[in-house]
């Protein structure tokens, strides 16, 4: 019987193709933001998309469900889904507006303010976790930019090259 082959040594990995991949870098900057998030909130029941779609609805109460998922890039099947399991929780209540009944309304309730006024007062040494590695003017930088690569410079009303949102 043949002997196993033998594990070879660390090697160096080479990544300059990766490197030159906004995808592949927007991503590993996701999992790193993601992995601090959970560093520091860990002891709380909630994951990152819950924490932005409770936020996104603590600034703009009456919010329409269709909306957050337009605006966080959800799908509308998991935030219906999302949605229901928040409202099961305590933390959204939902209402049909009367101009539009196939709409749907989103307010946080007492525990979801109270919830997310937890979450995010713990929101800052996340990003200071995530910022680590950049000065100030250089997390700054990033920041202007990931807001103008993602869209969230336009105002409300302008048009959109996002092709998502033809939906």
């Amino acid at each position: 019987m043949a002997s196993p082959t033998p594990i070879a040594p660390a090697q160096k990995i080479t990544t300059e193709s990766l490197r030159g991949s906004l995808g592949f870098l927007l991503r590993v900057a996701q999992l790193r933001s993601f992995g601090h998030f959970f560093a520091v909130l860990g002891d709380e029941e909630v994951r990152p998309g819950e924490a932005t779609v409770l936020d996104l609805i603590r600034e703009n109460p009456g919010i329409r469900q269709g909306m957050v998922s337009k605006t966080l890039k959800i799908k509308r099947a998991q935030m219906s889904k999302m949605i229901r399991e928040m409202e099961r929780e305590g933390l959204v209540a939902r209402a049909v507006p009367e101009d539009d009944r196939r709409a749907i309304e989103l307010r946080l309730t007492k525990e979801g303010e109270a919830m997310i006024a937890g979450i995010t007062a713990r929101f800052p040494e996340i990003e200071r976790r995530t910022q680590a590695a950049l000065t100030p003017a250089e997390g700054a930088e990033l920041r202007r930019l990931l807001i103008k690569l993602n869209g969230l410079d336009k105002t409300k009303g302008e048009d959109s090259d996002d092709p998502d949102d033809e939906r």
